[in-house]
């Protein structure tokens, strides 16, 4: 249980760190509203209604699918959604096939496609 804790501090402190260099966001709760562009605003929230439903493998496939490198609003959008995600429960990703190791480790994967892969081991070693 403490380690999955300090899991999920690590990946929300790295959102919230990626969010203000990159994007100049400063927010303790990165949510929907923080996406300006209606379009990414509409996919995004989709996507977190997938997690909701307990779609979280399908609604993560399609997040893979729209990831590029040169697209930082992308970024943005993916960022987001593992804000969101992380903040589930360990029960709830469980019961969706899913695990905080999972997000950490494909979290770590999108930001190296990104370039940032560097900052992913500095958070998640």
């Amino acid at each position: 249980m403490f380690e999955q804790d300090y899991i999920m501090r690590l990946i929300k402190e790295m959102v919230r760190a990626i969010l203000k260099l990159l994007f100049h966001i400063d927010t303790e709760s990165p949510t929907s509203e923080l996406i300006e562009d209606e379009k990414e605003k509409a996919a995004l929230e989709a996507l977190l209604d997938m997690v909701d439903e307990g779609s979280i493998c399908k609604a993560e496939n399609i997040v893979f699918e729209m990831i590029d490198a040169g697209d930082r609003k992308k970024l943005e959008l993916v960022l987001l959604f593992y804000s969101y995600l992380n903040d589930k429960s360990d029960e709830f990703l469980e019961q969706n096939n899913f695990s905080r190791r999972q997000l950490q480790d494909n979290l770590k994967y999108i930001l190296t496609q990104y370039g940032l892969g560097s900052i992913a081991e500095t958070f998640l070693l």
